[in-house]
């Protein structure tokens, strides 16, 4: 197997995390493949969004390409905002986790779940997934200021701290997108 792979996502954070998780590879931002264009994310799962971006980095890029669709999964609100996460509210960041806190205003069940699906597509048309989870609950203010999305609000079962309060190794050895890592580099 190759050892050079495009991570197929504009998103800094999650290319962090890629490169973090996955030391013994080389993960290409898409700028750096010389990929410019935008996927559109038109599955109605995590799975099929990663696999959407996963295809068309790689044939556009004629390289390996590592795709992720992942969001935050909250009980009271049926799964929301689920694979929508990214454009909740339509804004940015911190416009999704104000809906969010808004949305969630008297809720008592505040159980949530990040769900992380990977694919990792090669130009052979062979093709590796995997997919990774992790528990916890949603708090009424933010905590903390690292990480990015929704991170300053999703207490995490595994490190009963957010995961904005978290450093980049105490989330990666619990998150979601790590364990969904991990587990494709197992099958690697």
């Amino acid at each position: 197997m190759q050892k050079i792979m495009v991570a197929a996502t504009g998103n800094a954070g999650k290319l962090k995390e890629f490169r973090a998780v996955l030391r013994d590879y080389t993960v290409l931002s898409e700028r750096e493949a010389g990929f410019s264009g935008d996927v559109e994310e038109t599955g109605s799962t995590f799975a099929e969004n990663a696999l959407i971006k996963a295809r068309a980095v790689c044939r556009a890029t004629g390289l390996a390409a590592l795709a992720d669709d992942s969001g935050l999964c909250v009980e009271a609100l049926g799964g929301a905002p689920g694979v929508y996460s990214a454009r909740y509210s339509g804004g940015g960041d911190a416009e999704n986790r104000r809906l969010l806190l808004k949305n969630m205003q008297g809720v008592s069940n505040r159980r949530a779940a990040f769900v992380c699906a990977i694919a990792l597509c090669f130009p052979d048309g062979c093709l590796i997934t995997a997919e990774g989870k992790t528990e916890g609950s949603i708090l009424t203010e933010e905590r903390g200021e690292n990480g990015f999305g929704y991170d300053s609000l999703f207490l995490s079962d595994d490190l009963n701290k957010s995961f904005g309060e978290a450093s980049d190794e105490e989330k990666n050895a619990v998150s979601h997108r790590g364990r969904a890592l991990r587990a494709l580099e197992a099958k690697l």
